[in-house]
């Protein structure tokens, strides 16, 4: 694969997390093989025994997530969804299919799972990415869920209007039920 890499693995410098053995990294339905993956705190990043592998910087990561399903080929795992482009080296030219796919404004994506032989470090994995993932927020997020210390004010964002007429304790119970 052409975005294989030989690089030193994230130390403590880089804020690393977890580093978990014995791991299988599978991109879009094919293996890879079985490496070490590094969750640090400035990307995440998987080598394998001959110290060749891939680093996936936080802003391009548009998606983690722990599997459970077992009935899964690979068996519980932590799914990843990048938004970046990573595959083999091809001899026929990619130019035909960019004509074909016209829509500019779909981004390329890319699935990494990766199944640690320790099922029981997935919960600390995902955790690990929960946090460094925190320190990377995107910035053009419009729906974030930051409180910034005003109150929504709906008329003003909607047009609706709204009753604001407080709610007293008990003004509806004998209102009559249509089923």
């Amino acid at each position: 694969m052409s975005f294989l890499k030989s690089f030193p693995p994230p130390g403590p410098a880089e804020g690393l997390l977890r580093q978990q053995p014995d791991t299988e990294a599978v991109l879009n339905g094919k293996g890879l093989g079985t490496g070490t993956l590094y969750i640090a705190e400035s990307r995440l990043s998987w080598l394998d025994g001959s110290g060749l592998g891939f680093s996936l910087e936080y802003p391009t990561i548009s998606l983690h997530a722990l599997s459970r399903d077992r009935s899964d080929c690979l068996g519980e795992h932590l799914y990843v969804m990048v938004n970046a482009k990573f595959e083999e080296e091809s001899k026929e030219p990619v130019a035909d299919e960019e004509e074909e796919d016209s829509d500019d404004d779909v981004e390329p994506i890319t699935e990494f799972r990766f199944v640690p032989s320790d099922k029981s470090a997935l919960e600390a994995m995902f955790t690990a990415m929960c946090e460094c993932q925190a320190l990377h927020p995107d910035p053009e997020d419009e729906d974030s869920d930051d409180y910034d210390g005003e109150e929504y004010d709906v008329e003003a964002h909607d047009g609706m209007e709204v009753d604001a007429t407080p709610t007293v304790a008990g003004q509806f119970e004998d209102a009559d039920v249509d089923h």
